[in-house]
């Protein structure tokens, strides 16, 4: 059996950050996700997706994370109900991320960082640049979104929510 979920998408709201009764972080978010194709009008649709993700990475998530931010999400698809206040059964879907990627740099407060894309860790130590080995055959520099030290410029009109 598989479930496996990759997702590339931008935050339509800040994450939702709580504790558990017992100390574990866990923060909820929501991704918006293009569709790959455009409807009868010629415009692009996309899928707001539910995500919620735990411990460390939440923490991380919420302290680095914002509406608008790209973010790559690796995970499963999760089904749940409970009974609302009416007494109704109410069926949710989710990803439980396992590892939440920042997609863009931070704003240029890190940008004297080179060992990582945006000075933000992600709680999954392999996911600065892949080729760990230090080798510079791929031709790529260190900082791939280094940009001159200037902000990122996305107004609201850019985002699709």
């Amino acid at each position: 059996m598989l479930n496996r979920v990759v997702l590339v998408g931008r935050l339509t709201r800040d994450p939702e950050m709580r504790y558990t009764p017992n100390g574990v972080a866990v923060a909820n978010f929501t991704l918006a996700v293009n569709r790959p194709f455009s409807n009868q009008q010629g415009e692009r649709e996309a899928d707001f997706i539910n995500c919620v993700v735990w411990r460390k990475q939440a923490e991380n998530v919420a302290n680095y994370l914002k509406k608008g931010s790209l973010a790559g999400v690796d995970g499963r698809v999760q089904t749940r109900s409970y009974d609302n206040n009416e007494g109704r059964r109410v069926f949710v879907t989710e990803i439980v991320a396992e590892s939440v990627q920042f997609l863009e740099p931070r704003n240029s407060q890190n940008q004297n960082r080179n060992d990582s894309y945006g000075g933000a860790p992600s709680g999954n130590e392999n996911h600065q640049g892949g080729n760990q080995s230090g080798s510079k055959s791929s031709g790529f520099s260190n900082d791939p979104f280094a940009n001159d030290g200037g902000s990122v410029d996305i107004s609201d009109d850019d985002l699709p929510f």
